[in-house]
């Protein structure tokens, strides 16, 4: 897993580790300890949800009292994440046909009888942004998200080539 760290003077390094923690619950290696509040505890974790091998989410005190965090697209670990371990409570989502459901993260949303779609919530408001449908492989063959915060999806993301990298979208 990469993830990327900051200094105070502005400076950044990229980091690779293997997965050492289950930050979600689910069996899976899907983060990395580390002690980012300097309480000389390993309780903090960076971790990879999404299973892109990027770290998308900062976790702190796993060991009680959980707050999930995201990135807010400039690289800090700035917005509040409505993370499995802070949530209290399922995601609200609605199907492409606008039926709305509760569940999460992990649902099924292409209607292929297996829960391995993968619900993020990005601004923490309780309502899926963004959803991620599984391919056969364990990776993602498509996505799709909510610009306007309404609900409802805007646009899908499909990556065509297996790369983990969208190849084409398309307005909803």
């Amino acid at each position: 897993m990469d993830y990327c760290m900051g200094a105070a003077d502005g400076t950044a390094s990229m980091w690779s580790a293997v997965p050492d923690i289950d930050t979600d619950g689910d069996g899976v290696l899907d983060g990395v300890a580390l002690d980012f509040d300097g309480d000389g505890l390993r309780d903090d974790a960076l971790a990879d949800l999404d299973g892109d091998g990027i770290a998308e989410h900062a976790v702190l005190d796993l060991d009680g009292g959980s707050a999930w965090f995201t990135d807010d697209g400039t690289g800090t670990w700035a917005v509040p994440a409505d993370g499995l371990a802070s949530r209290g409570g399922p995601l609200r989502w609605l199907s492409l046909d606008g039926m709305e459901h509760t569940g999460g993260p992990d649902v099924d949303f292409d209607g292929d009888g297996a829960a391995d779609d993968r619900l993020l919530d990005s601004d923490g408001d309780g309502s899926a942004d963004r959803v991620l449908s599984a391919d056969e492989g364990g990776g993602y063959r498509s996505g799709y998200v909510d610009t306007d915060g309404d609900g409802r999806w805007d646009v899908k993301l499909v990556d065509t080539d297996g790369d983990g990298t969208a190849d084409d979208a398309a307005a909803l």
